[in-house]
């Protein structure tokens, strides 16, 4: 069947094509994709080519499809799946596969196998891990967004704390503790926050750190201090370009304690060693921010590793468990992965972002697959609705949703969008 995704070809190369899916085998299952949210593993992949880790140095010769954050329906399940799926289930994956050792993963190493297609095939290796997984829920962005929350929730799982005297490691991030967020305001910091805020194991201060002061402007009308506070947590916003010295106050903040666990999003070194600078004792930093330069470095503070026992660590991705517990706290209603989400666009608007990512402001860019629309920022449909009134109904339907994406926005445009 024919198929339209945009596909890596080398090096700053993305283009959309149309090619011919090969018909499935026993083994594989052909998917509809419907949504697709945009990843800044994606854009260092784009940019980066054949010097990604992920990617297959013929890529020239059998382009990859792009995108791995996806959700949709299930087309057609080859005889060895039937038992289990269905077409028509809808369906998220978990792609950190991490199959026999290496690192391919869709949305950077499968020729037939990524997000930002109309359709696609899942091959055997993602059933046989487990990391195929059916969805029950309303809403296809809810689903895509459950992979960038799962690599939140597993750097949290990650994280760790000692003992002592005791050679034994208390996995998690501290209860009752102090977490900071550094560069925290952009999409994956508010993923962050908003599991921070409403897992089970919860710390009782977090602070929240950007230099961007609309992004803290935003997260503020997002998570009010007054409700955080409510609930036990003492949450704050601070821009740390306005500290004269942003390690001290921001241990200051802590009750002069430092912080037990600290965040770092974003791979820059003076944020990497800030993160450092205000570790308390035990402290554990967790560097989440991956970098696209393989001689990035940055200074930390080993007195302190040393005499005070504070660490580092480095999470890239999640794993099964973790998507299945975005997944349930999603349908808890006790977390909103919308809060991420600024975008919508099109098929066709989706290598474009890709190539762009890092000069687009705003959070996440969620691209659903059989639309052709540019990118449009959710605060300027409005604007859109004198060329179109579907953008005003549109409109009428994020601010009715404290400006954010919600269900009743993505069945209207599914609705009235997209020619069937």
């Amino acid at each position: 069947m024919k198929a339209k995704a945009v596909r890596l070809h080398g090096a700053n190369d993305l283009r959309l094509d149309e090619f011919e899916l090969p018909e499935i085998k026993e083994d594989e299952i052909l998917v509809k994709v419907v949504s697709d949210s945009v990843c800044m593993s994606t854009y260092k992949c784009a940019i980066l080519g054949t010097q990604h880790k992920r990617v297959h140095p013929d890529v020239a010769d059998h382009p990859a499809i792009m995108g791995h954050e996806m959700a949709g329906d299930i087309v057609k399940v080859g005889k060895k799946h039937q038992h289990q799926f269905k077409p028509g289930m809808k369906f998220t994956l978990q792609p950190a596969l991490n199959y026999k050792g290496t690192m391919w993963s869709p949305g950077y190493s499968y020729e037939f196998f990524g997000g930002d297609a109309t359709y696609c095939i899942i091959p055997a290796e993602v059933m046989e891990l487990g990391c195929l997984l059916e969805y029950k829920g309303r809403a296809y962005y809810e689903a895509s967004l459950a992979e960038p929350m799962s690599c939140s929730i597993g750097a949290f799982n990650a994280n760790y704390h000692t003992k002592m005297g005791v050679y034994h490691h208390e996995m998690g991030i501290k209860e009752a503790g102090k977490l900071a967020i550094l560069a925290g305001a952009g999409p994956m910091g508010l993923g962050a926050l908003t599991y921070a805020l409403h897992r089970d194991i919860r710390p009782s201060m977090i602070v929240v750190t950007d230099l961007n002061e609309e992004r803290l402007e935003r997260a503020k009308l997002l998570f009010p201090e007054s409700e955080a506070k409510a609930n036990g947590i003492d949450l704050h916003f601070v821009n740390t370009g306005k500290m004269a010295d942003p390690a001290a106050e921001l241990i200051a903040i802590s009750g002069g304690t430092g912080f037990d666990d600290v965040f770092c999003y974003a791979p820059v070194s003076a944020v990497v060693e800030l993160s450092s600078a205000i570790l308390g004792r035990d402290g554990c930093l967790n560097f989440f921010a991956g970098p696209t330069d393989n001689q990035f470095s940055a200074k930390m503070n080993f007195y302190d590793v040393h005499y005070n026992s504070t660490h580092v660590m480095g999470t890239t991705g999640g794993n099964t468990d973790d998507m299945i517990e975005s997944l349930r706290l999603t349908a808890e209603n006790r977390i909103d992965p919308a809060v991420m989400v600024t975008h919508i666009g099109g098929l066709d608007a989706a290598a474009k972002t890709t190539l762009n990512l890092p000069k687009i402001p705003g959070g996440k860019k969620l691209i659903y697959t059989h639309l052709n629309m540019p990118l449009i920022a959710l605060d300027e449909l409005r604007s859109k609705g004198n060329e179109d009134s579907r953008f005003t109904a549109l409109a009428d339907i994020v601010d009715a949703h404290k400006g954010l994406w919600c269900p009743e926005a993505e069945e209207y445009l599914l609705s009235n969008f997209i020619n069937a």
